[in-house]
């Protein structure tokens, strides 16, 4: 097995009396997908967020290529070098991207603070290239690109720090069905080619299935099961991965059987 690239330890994050990450622990193999699922209030959001930096936690610790990421940060250096391990995409491209700042704009701006001095014209033709764009989109503001395309983006400016890890947050879900599955054809191209590890964090299993190697089932804070993802979704064990299951629509569905079943859990 690869080392891994990202590891998690003893994760514990509360807010007031709510323990939204509770005692949470995974790993990530260099160049893997690891997905974290589970319904609103699972804590896989939170766990994302405190392996970005974007959250402290109050216990445990997040490892990146062995390097503590849960210690304060001095420096402005030091700050630059940690962003540049771990870089997030959100669920919604257009609220992530300045709306009067144009493509070529946005990946320039990113270079100049991580690389000063590098040649970006060359470096933004090829972040254009590697996300299906080309330089024709480099004009472009965001309200003139489709959501898809903006999303293209927002994977190329997270690229341009060449990271270790890249943090997806529900990076599909506001996209049509068909324009998911382009994206997700291009971030496992991405990853065959440069080996980047991706952290996939998403309630959607066709998704799961579809791109990450392993899974990480949450539930109230706390993980309720893991392992290979086609063995976790084939033959759940817990209870609550069953009813994730079972709650995707299909012939024969039963919405209110799984509420039921929901609340007895």
């Amino acid at each position: 097995m690869p080392e891994p690239v990202l590891h998690v330890t003893g994760l514990c994050r509360t807010f007031g009396s709510v323990k939204a990450v509770d005692d949470v622990s995974f790993t990530l193999p260099a160049g893997g997908s690891l997905g974290i699922v589970g319904e609103s209030g699972s804590g896989k959001t939170t766990t994302a967020r405190i392996v970005v930096g974007l959250e402290r936690a109050d216990g445990g610790e997040v490892l990146v290529n062995g390097r503590a990421r849960t210690g304060r940060v001095r420096g402005r250096a030091e700050r630059l070098a940690r962003a540049r391990e771990v870089q997030m995409v959100f669920q919604d491209p257009y609220l992530s991207l300045d709306p009067r700042t144009s493509v070529e704009a946005v990946l320039r701006e990113t270079l100049r603070l991580h690389f000063p001095g590098t040649d970006h014209a060359a470096r933004i033709r090829v972040l254009l290239d590697q996300v299906g764009l080309g330089t024709r989109a480099a004009d472009a503001l965001p309200r003139q690109l489709s959501g898809g395309q903006r999303q293209r983006v927002a994977i190329a400016r997270a690229l341009a720090v060449e990271p270790a890890v890249m943090v997806l947050d529900e990076a599909v879900a506001a996209l049509d069905v068909s324009v998911q599955a382009q994206v997700l054809n291009l971030l496992a191209d991405i990853r065959e080619r440069t080996g980047i590890g991706y952290l996939f964090i998403t309630h959607d299993l066709g998704v799961v299935r579809c791109v990450t190697d392993d899974v990480v089932v949450m539930r109230h804070g706390r993980i309720v099961e893991a392992g290979r993802t086609t063995e976790v979704l084939d033959g759940p064990r817990h209870p609550y991965t069953r009813l994730l299951l079972e709650s995707v629509p299909r012939p024969g569905w039963d919405p209110d059987g799984i509420a039921a079943a929901r609340r007895a859990l």
